[in-house]
């Protein structure tokens, strides 16, 4: 009988065999070695950015057979899972909610592994070491944040809150194409977005998508001055930098499909999105100046026509956004796991959970009044 795996705390995932994390990390582009790694070596998500990788790995030999992309955090920003009321409602305790822990992509509020193993028992080992891992080293908590509803599940059971979210995805039975997609949507719906499209059509303001591997230094510098430009509009803190965009387009780039929008022939906005051959994930935008219609054609329309060609079945627009529902994105849930140290704190958020769990329920089934698709034959 082979011996149990061994656990190791690394902090740069360089030290850990790309081959080795990718083959537990699957096809998700946000869970590779190389976004994760450009996060680290750009300068992202280092302990001076207030991201310390602790990533949690079991080894069985010199073989990784478990992960958890693991960080100690001291802030709560790049997470997109609120808890700033938990670490003010420490403060007015005289307690600190800060140093925590946290399982998540950083800036990333997608969904996708987060106990990267291939067996129960071995997912079950990684969040008990989780778990040790934050009684002993005295942190407030541990987060673990988009898991799929399998793993969360996995994660209750071991003692695990469990707290729900919503986003807006597309999805793609099959569409032949942006006309087929449309023709399922009810006619004041499908009217507006051959609006919205026939005004950026009439602007002069056409687009172009182009994959990783043929975009250009001077395309990425473009984008990032979108990108930018969008930070400094909400006067937000900007979380990754142009040396992060260039080497992701170095090193994934059979990932990633940038949409420039120009206006006479002039670029003026600018869409960042991740995919695979099952889904697509829209990032990042920013645009220089301002058009009616601009943004939806930019980060939706191209994006659907995209997944519509390549035959990708799902579309994550990324966080919030209700507005997505009139372009054909409906409610999904998402899921989010914590374990809190302090006994009083934990019944009070338990407690909190539950209610609001009550009322996200609620408040998707309002969403999906809204549905943009026709609710009966012949509407």
């Amino acid at each position: 009988m082979s011996s149990s795996p061994d656990l190791k705390i690394i902090e740069t995932i360089a030290d850990i065999p790309e081959a080795h994390w990718n083959a537990l990390a699957g096809k998700n582009p946000f869970l590779s070695h190389a976004f994760l790694r450009a996060l680290q070596e750009s300068g992202c998500a280092t302990p001076r950015t207030g991201w310390k990788a602790q990533f949690l790995t079991l080894w069985q030999d010199d073989c990784l057979v478990g992960a958890m992309p693991l960080y100690l955090k001291n802030h709560s920003y790049g997470e997109f899972v609120f808890d700033w009321a938990w670490a003010e409602a420490y403060k007015n305790e005289g307690l600190n909610y800060y140093p925590k822990l946290l399982c998540a992509v950083p800036f990333t509020p997608a969904s996708g592994l987060r106990l990267l193993a291939p067996t129960p028992e071995i997912r079950a080992q990684l969040m008990c070491a989780a778990l040790d891992l934050a009684k002993s080293s005295g942190v407030s908590s541990l987060h673990i944040l988009f898991p799929y509803e399998d793993q969360v599940r996995e994660m209750q059971q071991l003692g695990m809150m469990l707290r729900k979210g919503v986003q807006f995805h597309w999805r793609n039975p099959g569409y032949a194409d942006f006309d087929a997609f449309l023709s399922g949507m009810s006619h004041d719906k499908r009217k507006k977005i051959k609006q919205e499209r026939r005004k950026v059509r009439d602007a002069g303001i056409t687009f172009e998508r182009i994959r990783g591997k043929d975009i250009t230094a001077e395309q990425w510098t473009f984008f990032f001055g979108c990108f930018t430009h969008t930070f400094r509009q909400y006067n937000s803190p900007q979380p990754l930098n142009l040396d992060f965009f260039r080497r992701i387009g170095a090193t994934m780039p059979e990932n990633i499909l940038l949409v420039i929008a120009s206006h006479h022939d002039e670029p003026i906005a600018s869409a960042l999105n991740f995919f695979n051959d099952d889904a697509l994930y829209g990032r990042s935008w920013g645009a220089l100046e301002y058009h009616p219609g601009l943004h939806f054609e930019t980060c939706y329309y191209q994006a659907i026509e995209f997944c519509i060609e390549q035959k990708i079945a799902l579309f994550e627009g990324g966080a919030q956004g209700e507005h997505k529902i009139a372009r054909g994105f409906l409610p999904e849930t998402t899921w989010s796991a914590h374990w809190l140290a302090h006994p009083e704190f934990s019944r009070a958020v338990e407690d909190f959970l539950q209610r609001e769990a009550k009322g996200m329920s609620q408040y998707v089934d309002e969403l999906n009044d809204s549905n943009p698709f026709k609710q009966r034959a012949g509407e």
